[in-house]
């Protein structure tokens, strides 16, 4: 039953006296805490905590942290209809069944940071300005910008290739449809369609045999060609060495 003594407290706020007349109103083992309460009242937490403060001061209000037999600390509220006083004991059970209020809800992991997108890759410097320049052939070739740059990959791995930049515009140029409602995607289809293969690698040069040196001869002083300097094959050899089989 709601006393008096809390219903016309001088020292309680407003708040205090309803969120305290209101916990006294319900029944044993009723959740009292601050999300209950902020659930049932308009006030937001930070009222109602400062108006559970006020009941906990004078003597109406009691919460206790305690260990459960698994181990788990929870705190419990606990609600007298007479207010305790500084050298008043509270009683061994209660008027109100112990509640624990729920832990806080641990704050939700942060989503992980998106990953930088790849960078672009680097195009051959001559791919758009190709493009910019196929108006000339062909005033319906007029390009926006956003297109070229669409198209500028494209036409960058052709280059890369090895095709002629000439030879590229004959083929986008060249018997075009009389009529074309999207030049850019006549365009597109043709670099896609008609990409060239890649250039095979070019084959090792072979190594250059050089003629072997001019000698003089040390018999006939003829010059003839030969690693070493000594005799022609003319000249027989000195005395004392072999010829050559």
């Amino acid at each position: 039953m709601v006393g008096n003594h809390l219903l016309q407290h001088r020292e309680l706020s407003a708040t205090a006296i309803g969120v305290g007349a209101y916990i006294q109103s319900l029944p044993d083992g009723a959740p009292v805490g601050i999300r209950a309460l902020t659930e049932r009242f308009q006030e937001g937490e930070k009222r109602i905590s400062a108006a559970l403060r006020e009941l906990e001061r004078h003597g109406y209000l009691e919460r206790r942290r305690e260990r459960l037999d698994t181990g788990r600390v929870v705190t419990r509220t606990y609600s007298y209809n007479k207010p305790l006083t500084g050298g008043d004991e509270p009683p061994p059970p209660p008027d109100r069944e112990p509640v624990p209020e729920p832990e806080p809800e641990e704050a939700p992991e942060p989503e992980p940071e998106p990953e930088p997108a790849p960078p672009r890759p680097e195009l051959h410097p001559g791919a758009a300005d190709l493009l910019a320049g196929l108006r000339r052939h062909d005033p319906r070739l007029l390009l926006a910008e956003r297109d070229v740059q669409r198209l500028a990959p494209k036409v960058s791995a052709w280059l890369e290739r090895g095709a002629d930049p000439e030879a590229i515009g004959l083929t986008l140029t060249g018997n075009l449809p009389e009529t074309m409602r999207s030049p850019a995607s006549v365009l597109a289809y043709r670099l896609e369609a008609l990409l060239p293969p890649r250039l095979p690698a070019a084959p090792a040069a072979r190594p250059v045999r050089r003629p072997d040196p001019f000698q003089t001869c040390d018999g006939c002083e003829r010059a003839f060609r030969s690693p070493h300097p000594g005799r022609c094959r003319d000249c027989p050899p000195p005395p004392g060495v072999r010829a050559a089989a």
